[in-house]
C-alpha cells in the first residue's frame, strides 16, 4: 500500500517547518521507500507497519505542538511493490510519448 499523508502542528505559528522535520525523521528512519514533496510524504509498505510508521510521526509532532491536523490518501492494492517508483515512471513514460 502506498499513503501519502501530511503532519500539521496546529497553535505553534506560521513557522511549522521543524515540527514537520519531526514527522519526516520519523518516516526516514522506518527504511520504508518515501519521498517527501511540497504537501504530502508518501510511504510504502504493508499496512500494519505503514499505520505505525504514521502514528509514530503523528506522536513525534504531537509531542511538542498542542494541536495536530492529519491528512491522509490510500492506496491499498495487494501485491504491487514500488509502487511510489513505477507510479510516477509510467506517467513519464506517457509524457515522453507526446
Amino acid at each position: 500500500m502506498i499513503v501519502a499523508f501530511s503532519v500539521t502542528p496546529l497553535g505553534v505559528g506560521e513557522e511549522v517547518g521543524e515540527y514537520v522535520a519531526d514527522a519526516v525523521r520519523v518516516v526516514r528512519e522506518s527504511g520504508l521507500p518515501n519521498r517527501t514533496d511540497a504537501m504530502f510524504t508518501t510511504v510504502e509498505g504493508e499496512w500494519a507497519e505503514v499505520m505505525d510508521v504514521i502514528r509514530r510521526a503523528v506522536a513525534a509532532v504531537e509531542e511538542r505542538a498542542p494541536r495536530v491536523s492529519l491528512i491522509l490518501k490510500a492506496d491499498i492494492r495487494p501485491g504491487v511493490t514500488d509502487g511510489i517508483t513505477s507510479k510516477v515512471e509510467t506517467v513519464e513514460r506517457h509524457l515522453g510519448q507526446g
